[in-house]
């Protein structure tokens, strides 16, 4: 059954279309919570996005940015406006098709059933899984899986951004400034200290497959994966 997942802020919108969804057979989340949309798709693991622009806090763009990090699972905005800046906004910013307010239900799960053919079905194209290897420790990008050992670990988005550049970089030292760089957009301030919290629970994620000081810290300069593991085994 293919997951859909809705991100509306009007109820009577949103459970209209939940409940067309449900009649054809789509496993339907609505998000109620407009601050932690990425909590609930790294939750759901949606096949398709119904998106509205006009959302508390931030706007259906940003979230659609946010999906584009990690996800190409195809994004529809829905929105009241018609002007053809916002349409084009919408796919400058990742989205695959647009449908104003207000719609007709068949149109929807028209345009439904042709991004999700286009992007599973038919007319997908297949993509091998991205995965990085480095020592017998296994990472699955697309996933956001971390495996060692046939043990697995499931990570955050800046977690495997974290890990995957130590594993690039490995033996050399993975720089301060460039996981800040490859972590956070150059527009946007962000504490050092940032950092070194996500470091913090890189570590904590080495040592639930049974790794200590997987990661180690190199003055002054930034990180180096330490593959401890291969030492244990050599044993």
């Amino acid at each position: 059954m293919q997951k859909i997942m809705i991100v509306e802020d009007d109820p009577k919108i949103a459970e209209h279309l939940q409940a067309h969804l449900h009649k054809y057979g789509f496993n339907v989340t609505l998000v109620k919570d407009f601050n932690a949309v990425m909590d609930e798709f790294h939750k759901n693991k949606p096949d398709l996005v119904l998106l509205d622009i006009n959302l508390p806090s931030f706007d259906g763009y940003y979230w659609c940015r946010q999906i584009r990090k990690e996800s190409i699972c195809p994004v529809i905005f829905l929105s009241a406006r018609v002007g053809e800046m916002d349409q084009v906004m919408a796919l400058e910013n990742g989205g695959d098709d647009f449908i104003t307010k207000p719609f007709y239900i068949e149109v929807v799960m028209a345009k439904i059933r042709s991004q999700l053919r286009r992007a599973y079905g038919e007319y997908a194209v297949v993509a091998e899984e991205r995965v990085l290897e480095k020592e017998g420790l296994k990472l699955f990008i697309e996933r956001l899986e971390l495996m060692l050992n046939n043990q697995a670990v499931t990570l955050s988005k800046k977690e495997a951004d974290i890990i995957e550049s130590l594993m690039d970089r490995y033996p050399r030292v993975a720089g301060r400034e460039d996981l800040l760089v490859k972590l956070w957009d150059e527009q946007t301030y962000v504490d050092e200290n940032t950092l070194n919290v996500n470091i913090t629970r890189v570590r904590k994620k080495f040592l639930e497959l049974g790794v200590k000081d997987a990661v180690e810290t190199v003055r002054g300069v930034g990180y180096r994966l330490n593959p401890t593991w291969t030492k244990v085994e050599r044993l």
